[in-house]
C-alpha cells in the first residue's frame, strides 16, 4: 500500500517519502480500516521532523487523524462496510496513522459515523475540531452562554473551527491573530473583531486589566494567555489547549481569587471514548457548522511535506484535508 513514510537516517536526522510499504496484518480486536480522508495537525508535523516528545519509532507513517471503510475486522463491533473514523490516541505518534491507504487500529480507538456527517467532513473537523468543540463544551457547562469571546491563534486549525462554532452559538467572537492579511478570512468565519497580535502580545507588568472577556478559548500558551487572563470579567472561563507561542505561563492569582477565574486545561488524545463520542454527537449536530470549506484546503499524500513545512513555520490558515 502507499503511505507518507518518515525514516531515521542518522541521530537527529530525517527523511520523508510517500512509498509502497506492506499492508498491515491484523490481530485480535483490531480492525482494517481503507482510508478516505485524513488531515494535518502540527503534532503530525513535529513527527515528521522526528520530534521525539511525538514519535521515537521509526520508520513512522503520519497522521493522528483517520477516516474511512472497514476493509477487514476482527472485532465484534465493527463489520467490513462499516464507515468509522477516530482522533488521538497513539495514532501517528509511535502507530502508524492516517496518511497510508489502510491504516490498522484497536478496535477501543474507533468510532462509527454518526448521522447528519460525512467523512470527508469528519476529517475538515478532525482533531483540530474535536479540541475545539471540547473547549466550547466547557465554556457552556460552566455557565459561558452569551458575550465576547476572545479565541487565540484564530487563523490555525482549532481557531478557526473554534470561530465558526462559537458565532453559531450567538457568542461575539473576538478572534486574536499574528496574520494581517486574514482578517478578512476570520469574518467570513463569524469573528465580529480582529484584535491583531502585536497588539496584545506586548510586555505589561500590571497584574490586572480592564474586564472584558466572558470566556477565552487559548491554543497558544505564553504571554497571550497570561494577558488574556487579565481581561477575563468576574466568574468567567478560560479553556488552554495550546503551546505554539509557549510553554510558559508567568501571570498572578489576582484574576483567580479576586474575579473567580477558571482555567481548564483542555486534551482530546487521552479523552475517553464516550467522551469523544458525545462530542462528536454534537458536532455532527448542534455545533455543525456551514462554512466548512471556507476553511480547508485538500492535498494529496504528495503534498503533504510541503504542507507540513508552512505549518511549523506558522503560515498555515485554516485545515488541510488529506484525500486516499
Amino acid at each position: 500500500m502507499k503511505a507518507f513514510v518518515v525514516e531515521k537516517i542518522e541521530d537527529k536526522k530525517f527523511t520523508t517519502s510517500v512509498k509502497e510499504i506492506e499492508k498491515p496484518v491484523l490481530a485480535e480486536r483490531q480492525v482494517l480500516i481503507k482510508t478516505s480522508y485524513s488531515s494535518l495537525n502540527y503534532k503530525d508535523a513535529l513527527s515528521a521532523i522526528g520530534n521525539p516528545g511525538v514519535t521515537r519509532v521509526f520508520p513512522h507513517v503520519t497522521g493522528i487523524d483517520v477516516s474511512g471503510i472497514v476493509a477487514e475486522s476482527r472485532s465484534d463491533a465493527f463489520h467490513p462496510g462499516d464507515e468509522v473514523f477516530m482522533t488521538g490516541y497513539d495514532l501517528g505518534m509511535n502507530t502508524n496513522g492516517g496518511h497510508s491507504e489502510f491504516v490498522k487500529v484497536p478496535e477501543a480507538w474507533l468510532i462509527k459515523k454518526p448521522n447528519n456527517i460525512s467523512l470527508r467532513e469528519l476529517m475538515i473537523y478532525g482533531t483540530a475540531g474535536l479540541t475545539a468543540a471540547l473547549s466550547i463544551n466547557e465554556l457552556l457547562n460552566n455557565g459561558i452562554t452569551s458575550g465576547e469571546v476572545l479565541v487565540t491563534g484564530a487563523t490555525g486549525g482549532v481557531g478557526s473551527i473554534s470561530v465558526a462554532i462559537l458565532s453559531k452559538l450567538g457568542f461575539d467572537v473576538i478572534a486574536l491573530s499574528g496574520k494581517e492579511q486574514q482578517v478578512g478570512y476570520l469574518k467570513t468565519l463569524g469573528a465580529q473583531e480582529v484584535i491583531l497580535r502585536k497588539e496584545f502580545d506586548v510586555e505589561n507588568k500590571r497584574p490586572m486589566g480592564k474586564e472584558r472577556f466572558a470566556g477565552v478559548l487559548d491554543t497558544v500558551g505564553g504571554n497571550i494567555l497570561a494577558e488574556a487572563l487579565k481581561q477575563v470579567k468576574y466568574d468567567g472561563v478560560v479553556t488552554c489547549c495550546g503551546l505554539v507561542a509557549s510553554i510558559s505561563l508567568n501571570t498572578n492569582v489576582f484574576p483567580f481569587i479576586l474575579r473567580g477565574v477558571r482555567l481548564i486545561g483542555i486534551d482530546s488524545v487521552e479523552a475517553s471514548l464516550d467522551k469523544k463520542t458525545q462530542i462528536w454527537e454534537k458536532i455532527a449536530n448542534e455545533f455543525k457548522i456551514n462554512t466548512l470549506n471556507e476553511l480547508v484546503d485538500e492535498i494529496s499524500l504528495d503534498e503533504i511535506q510541503q504542507a507540513y513545512q508552512k505549518i511549523l513555520q506558522a503560515k498555515a490558515t485554516g485545515r488541510y484535508l488529506v484525500k486516499l
